[in-house]
């Protein structure tokens, strides 16, 4: 019987997994980084083990740091979470070499999928559907996507669409591929652009049991990153559904699998099915088939790895469940993820947190950080998972839009727009679910004007009153402000408080103004601005959406020149890779260098056509934003 489980994890994995062993009487182990001395995770488990480091590399990566840990913590079991060392098969075998249970499928298993090549020879064997494309493609097998065989989460991934390409993006996923998952093989298999992204989940015990628990559509991605999922699968003609359940529970008997597992195929719009890859662990977006089933897989991980034999069935699926995933990034810089302090996170309405309710209708909120967090460069940029689930698909998505809308976060900027505007998309409210569909459909998603918020910023300031400082009994000039927003554009609001009330904005009237809350109404229409402020960045939740401004001094000093040419860091990364040295005649577009900053890697390429005459870093240096890289002296 298991007694203390370490989490090989951090964030709100291992958050979630602790809430399930706290139900069951099962005492919890946290190991944490140097930056994460204090992270929620840390704070909640009854024993913490720190992993000296920052890097995951030195950390979260470190199998020999981890068995450790749970043996000098009297930890008797390991739960790997996902990511991270999850589908490591060396890792599996090791905890169990010391004497641990292993709450994960056998190492064998693990092993059998972890490469994406042999999974498929594997799967192809068993008779379930397959993708692939001859070793040396033709035009005919274009446009062809070429992936990593030893990972996932969109890293090593290239779409390529002319074979002149191909060459290039071999190069460039091998060397992606071997910075994130240590390995550099990659494949190629058919691009298709249309289809959808299904998975199957799966549960089976040591006694020959194999459980298929509903089925999820994952296929709204951005870089081939999930970002909106949902069970069950919408839309699925019910022969197509057998046949992935069908091809699902053949592949997990091929291998012997045991515990919980996801197989993951693409669907195309001719209702055919191929297999992709099978996730050896938890998936991200499990909350999902736990709201619609009752179940929690957490805690049938743990009876499996006890040995524990599953029932006959599981139970059936009832209703509609919806997960969006918010991440702090920067909708204004292509998404780029952005580091902070979280100052606040509120949804309101949330009835469960790491639970699947019990009611009909509900939202979940399985977040790893809380209010105060510090959000840095070294892990997934993801602030949480907002989980709604209701009697039917179209009330699920309305209350989850509805919620993501209404919250309150302050911060680093997020993707929270763009999900409530995707959740809200005619396409998606009638199903029309594929892999391209955030690049397909614009969806905005970047916020609303932000005229009336800096006025309301601006009358919070003042007060309201309208005897201002430096007030007139006689006409004077108008009360200034300026603000910086984040798309790097700065808003002046001019305007004067009289006896009248506000003079300058026509149509305007001011209802209430207090340094939290400010009430405008327009046309007959009102709108109420909460307000709160963390040093010179006031946050407003206005009724249309969110908005983030920095006031600015009326008299700003004076800037230097920027250098010519000069290449900055946009974020906080690590240097991985350099494609160029100083002297080097560069074309616009052409790849410099690449930083990986929250488990993402980003390109720097030159803006011009010139001579590359500086570059100041190397790599594996880590930058800050605004770190001078490289310049590029333009050939005119």
């Amino acid at each position: 019987m298991i007694t203390s489980v370490l989490v090989a994890n951090r964030g709100e994995i291992a958050r979630r997994v602790f809430r399930t062993c706290r139900d069951l009487g099962i005492a919890t182990v946290a190991v944490h980084s140097d930056p994460d001395a204090d992270a929620p995770h840390v704070r909640e488990a009854d024993t913490a083990v720190r992993l000296p480091g920052a890097a995951p590399a030195e950390t979260y990566l470190r199998a020999d740091l981890l068995v450790a840990a749970a043996l000098a913590a009297g930890a008797d079991a390991v739960h790997p979470g996902y990511g991270f060392l999850s589908e490591n098969a060396e890792f599996a075998a090791a905890v169990q070499a010391a004497g641990l249970t292993w709450i994960g499928p056998p190492a064998e298993a693990i092993a059998a999928m972890g490469s994406k090549t042999e999974a498929k020879r594997l799967m192809a064997a068993a008779g379930v559907p397959v993708l692939s494309v001859p070793a040396e493609p033709t035009a005919a097998d274009l446009p062809l996507l070429v992936k990593a065989a030893a990972g996932g989460g969109g890293r090593g991934m290239r779409i390529v669409r002319e074979l002149a390409e191909l060459p290039a993006a071999l190069a460039a996923a091998r060397a992606e591929a071997a910075s994130a998952f240590g390995a550099d093989e990659v494949f190629c298999e058919p691009y298709l652009p249309d289809g959808r992204h299904v998975e199957v989940q799966l549960l089976a015990d040591a006694h020959g049991t194999v459980w298929v628990v509903g089925d999820r559509d994952c296929s709204l991605q951005r870089r081939h990153q999930k970002v909106i999922e949902e069970a069950p699968a919408p839309g699925l003609p019910e022969a197509l559904r057998a046949e992935l359940h069908r091809a699902a529970t053949a592949a997990a008997r091929a291998i012997g699998y045991r515990g919980a597992g996801t197989a993951e195929f693409l669907v195309t719009p001719e209702g055919r099915c191929w297999f992709l890859e099978m996730n050896t662990r938890l998936q991200v977006e499990h909350p999902v088939t736990e709201c619609v089933t009752g179940l929690d897989l957490v805690a049938l991980q743990l009876r499996i790895a006890e040995g524990e034999a599953l029932p006959a069935e599981p139970p059936p699926t009832r209703g509609h469940a919806i997960e969006a995933r918010l991440y702090a990034e920067d909708p204004e810089q292509d998404w780029q993820p952005r580091t902070g302090t979280l100052h606040l996170l509120e949804v309101a309405g949330v009835s469960v947190e790491f639970d699947t309710g019990q009611r009909d209708t509900g939202l979940r909120l399985d977040s790893g950080v809380t209010d105060g967090t510090e959000i840095g460069p070294h892990y997934d940029p993801m602030l949480a998972k907002l989980i709604a689930w209701a009697p039917t698909r179209a009330a699920a998505a309305r209350l989850l839009a509805t919620a993501l809308s209404r919250a309150r976060i302050h911060g680093p900027g997020s993707n929270r727009a763009l999900l409530v505007a995707a959740l809200r998309h005619p396409a998606f409210l009638a199903g029309e679910l594929h892999t391209g569909f955030l690049a397909e459909h614009d969806l905005g998603g970047k916020g609303e004007s932000l005229a009336l918020p800096a006025l309301a910023a601006a009358l919070s300031e003042t007060g309201g009153s309208p005897f201002p400082p430096g007030w007139r009994n006689l006409p004077s000039q108008p009360e200034i402000r300026r603000y910086l927003a984040a798309d790097g554009t700065e808003h002046e609001v001019r305007h004067r408080l009289t006896r009248d009330g506000l003079q300058g904005h026509p149509g305007v009237e001011l209802v209430e103004a207090r340094a939290e809350l400010v009430t405008l109404r327009v046309d007959g229409r009102t709108h109420t601005y909460r307000i709160a402020r963390y040093g010179s960045t006031l946050h407003l939740d206005g009724p249309t959406g969110a908005a983030t401004l920095t006031a600015l001094p009326l008299l700003p000093e004076p800037q230097a020149e920027p250098t010519p040419g000069a290449l900055l860091a946009p974020m906080p990364g690590t240097v991985t890779r350099t494609a160029a040295a100083p002297g080097d005649h560069v074309t616009a577009g052409q790849p410099l260098l690449w930083l990986e900053a929250m488990k993402m890697e980003h390109r720097v390429s030159a803006p011009t056509d010139g001579v590359l005459t500086e570059l100041r870093v190397a790599v594996g240096q880590q930058v800050e934003p605004g770190t001078l890289l490289a310049v590029v002296r333009p050939h005119d």
